[in-house]
Protein backbone atom coordinates (compact mmCIF):
# COMPACT_ATOMS: atom_id res chain seq x y z
CA UNK A 1 0.00 0.00 0.00
CA UNK A 2 0.92 3.44 -0.64
CA UNK A 3 1.58 6.47 1.72
CA UNK A 4 -2.09 8.71 1.26
CA UNK A 5 -1.87 9.90 4.78
CA UNK A 6 0.08 13.41 5.29
CA UNK A 7 3.74 13.21 7.43
CA UNK A 8 4.88 17.06 7.74
CA UNK A 9 8.14 16.72 9.70
CA UNK A 10 8.39 19.45 12.15
CA UNK A 11 11.85 19.35 13.53
CA UNK A 12 14.84 16.74 13.06
CA UNK A 13 18.72 16.16 14.39
CA UNK A 14 21.18 14.19 14.74
CA UNK A 15 19.42 12.27 17.89
CA UNK A 16 15.35 12.90 17.33
CA UNK A 17 12.89 13.51 14.28
CA UNK A 18 9.54 14.81 14.84
CA UNK A 19 6.96 13.94 12.30
CA UNK A 20 3.48 14.83 12.60
CA UNK A 21 0.87 12.59 10.74
CA UNK A 22 -2.50 13.22 9.19
CA UNK A 23 -5.20 10.94 8.12
CA UNK A 24 -8.75 11.53 6.71
CA UNK A 25 -11.05 8.35 7.22
CA UNK A 26 -9.28 5.78 5.45
CA UNK A 27 -5.87 7.36 4.83
CA UNK A 28 -3.03 5.04 5.53
CA UNK A 29 1.16 5.71 6.77
CA UNK A 30 1.83 2.37 3.82
CA UNK A 31 3.51 -0.36 5.15
CA UNK A 32 7.28 0.65 6.98
CA UNK A 33 9.27 -0.83 9.63
CA UNK A 34 10.70 1.32 12.63
CA UNK A 35 14.12 1.65 12.66
CA UNK A 36 13.96 3.58 15.67
CA UNK A 37 12.24 3.69 19.28
CA UNK A 38 9.36 5.79 19.04
CA UNK A 39 6.84 7.91 20.78
CA UNK A 40 3.45 8.32 19.61
CA UNK A 41 1.51 11.31 20.85
CA UNK A 42 -2.25 11.57 19.53
CA UNK A 43 -3.36 14.99 18.95
CA UNK A 44 -6.77 14.28 18.37
CA UNK A 45 -8.99 11.34 19.36
CA UNK A 46 -9.69 8.51 16.40
CA UNK A 47 -8.70 4.79 15.82
CA UNK A 48 -5.95 2.93 14.18
CA UNK A 49 -5.73 -0.31 12.22
CA UNK A 50 -1.95 -1.24 12.27
CA UNK A 51 -1.57 -4.00 9.67
CA UNK A 52 0.74 -6.04 10.11
CA UNK A 53 2.44 -8.28 7.35
CA UNK A 54 0.35 -11.17 7.35
CA UNK A 55 -2.44 -8.97 6.51
CA UNK A 56 -4.00 -9.26 10.27
CA UNK A 57 -5.37 -6.01 11.72
CA UNK A 58 -4.81 -4.44 15.65
CA UNK A 59 -7.33 -1.89 16.04
CA UNK A 60 -6.70 0.74 18.86
CA UNK A 61 -8.09 3.94 20.19
CA UNK A 62 -6.25 6.81 20.07
CA UNK A 63 -7.31 9.84 22.64
CA UNK A 64 -5.40 13.22 22.60
CA UNK A 65 -2.77 14.22 24.68
CA UNK A 66 -2.68 10.07 26.18
CA UNK A 67 0.88 9.26 24.16
CA UNK A 68 2.38 5.80 24.06
CA UNK A 69 6.22 4.55 23.44
CA UNK A 70 7.04 1.47 20.75
CA UNK A 71 10.28 -0.42 20.23
CA UNK A 72 12.60 -0.58 16.83
CA UNK A 73 11.76 -3.25 14.36
CA UNK A 74 8.24 -2.84 14.60
CA UNK A 75 6.48 -3.52 10.64
CA UNK A 76 3.07 -1.89 9.92
CA UNK A 77 0.88 0.10 7.93
CA UNK A 78 -1.09 2.53 9.94
CA UNK A 79 -4.62 3.19 8.52
CA UNK A 80 -7.45 5.55 9.95
CA UNK A 81 -10.54 3.50 10.81
CA UNK A 82 -12.13 5.83 12.38
CA UNK A 83 -15.22 7.94 10.91
CA UNK A 84 -13.12 11.68 11.54
CA UNK A 85 -9.90 13.29 11.14
CA UNK A 86 -7.08 12.05 12.96
CA UNK A 87 -3.92 13.28 13.83
CA UNK A 88 -0.74 11.89 15.92
CA UNK A 89 3.39 13.50 16.67
CA UNK A 90 4.96 10.45 16.17
CA UNK A 91 8.99 11.01 17.91
CA UNK A 92 11.72 8.97 16.51
CA UNK A 93 14.37 8.31 18.56
CA UNK A 94 17.01 7.93 16.44
CA UNK A 95 20.49 6.94 19.00
CA UNK A 96 18.46 3.32 19.16
CA UNK A 97 17.90 0.57 16.39
CA UNK A 98 16.80 -2.70 16.10
CA UNK A 99 18.37 -5.28 18.25
CA UNK A 100 20.34 -7.76 16.15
Amino acid sequence: MTTTAQASVQYEDDQVRVTRWDFQPGERTGRHVHAHDYVVVPVTDGRTGAVAPDGSMTESDLRTGQSYARPAGGEHDVVNVGEAHLAFVEIELKHTAPAA
